[in-house]
């Protein structure tokens, strides 16, 4: 991107210089040298304002276009009240009204734009159960797919206060979540319920920065083609527990979250000598042992825990094996 300015630029300037040459072939009376420094310095001038411009966004200009209107209707109606009616009167003092309307004018234009840009952040358009906050190119950004909707670990993750990013929800997620809330397959339907009733959870939370995402993409795509075009518009990451649509994301170059991958990283360290709280539900493979589960879906085993079972109990891990399916840990009563 930043080449490509580079040679508009050059492209801008050169232009300038030949449309200043052309301009002295029109004429005689022209001077050349004065006539290609003056195109010169215009084009210097355009391309420093330019420069000076970068991150000036959209949603900034929209602001200060706001904010000039506001101040030049307001500036209207001061200028066209009875406030001025002796100075139009006054012969004397006619001649200096234009004058006071263009300071009025001036000053109160300056005054709404500035007033606006502060407050651009503060533009909020509200649509129904929904509250849409445009988006700040300064805010992180993760836009959601149905499936970390359905899961539901999206909603304590949030109100942890750990997770840094705007959740932006796009309208074609909500869309297919009521599609699958409606289905026919009762477990179907239960996992779109489920999704909806995480959105709403969602939404109900006032310290969780959402955003709903209305642009309009190519319908016929599928919706895992639109968040890997919307990410990449909004320079945002896609949160997810797909592994398909992740991998997919990866390949087109798109930043992606996983929170199975994320849980992974948050299990507990276990090492020989932790003392665990586990509640033993089972008895075990040998005589005497009784078998528990961690949060994580880890096995322990706890020696002479048999008479224990449906307690939970304080064990010490005596040994940790890895297998093919996680690890086993192996326990005595404390």
């Amino acid at each position: 991107m930043n080449q490509t300015i580079f040679i508009i630029r050059v492209f801008f300037f050169g232009i300038c210089l030949l449309g200043s040459w052309l301009i002295t072939l029109t004429s005689t009376d022209y001077d050349t040298g004065k006539v290609l420094f003056f195109g010169a310095c215009l084009g210097a001038l355009v391309i420093l304002v330019d420069i000076y411009l970068k991150g000036f966004s959209l949603r900034g200009l929209s602001a200060l276009t706001f904010g000039l209107a506001i101040g030049a209707v307001i500036a209207w109606i001061i200028a066209s009240s009875p406030l001025f009616e002796p100075l139009k009167s006054d012969p004397d003092l006619a001649q200096n009204l234009i004058l006071v309307q263009m300071i009025l004018f001036v000053v109160l234009m300056y005054l709404g734009a500035v007033i606006a840009l502060r407050g651009k952040d503060e533009f909020n358009l509200v649509i129904p159960y929904m509250k849409f906050v445009p988006h700040d190119v300064q805010t992180p950004l993760a836009l959601v797919d149905t499936s970390a909707l359905i899961d539901g670990r999206i909603v304590p993750l949030c109100r942890s206060g750990f997770f840094g990013h705007a959740v932006v929800i796009p309208k074609f997620v909500i869309a297919e979540l009521q599609i699958i809330a409606d289905s026919d397959d009762v477990q179907r339907k239960a996992r779109g319920r489920r999704g909806i009733e995480a959105l709403n959870q969602l939404r109900e939370n006032q310290d969780i920065d959402l955003r709903v995402e209305s642009s309009e993409v190519d319908s016929e795509d599928k919706v895992d083609a639109k968040l890997i075009f919307l990410a990449r518009s909004l320079k945002a990451k896609i949160l997810t527990t797909d592994f398909n649509l992740a991998r997919l994301a990866q390949f087109e170059g798109v930043n992606w979250l996983n929170l199975n991958e994320l849980a992974e990283s948050l299990n507990p360290e276990v090492h020989i000598g932790l003392s665990l709280s586990i509640e033993l539900l089972k008895p075990g493979k040998d005589p005497g042992q009784a078998v528990g589960y961690l949060k994580d879906g880890s096995m322990v085993v706890v020696n002479e825990g048999k008479q224990f079972i449906g307690d939970r109990v304080q064990a010490e891990v005596i040994s940790v094996v890895p297998t093919s399916g996680g690890r086993m840990i192996f326990a005595k009563i404390n």
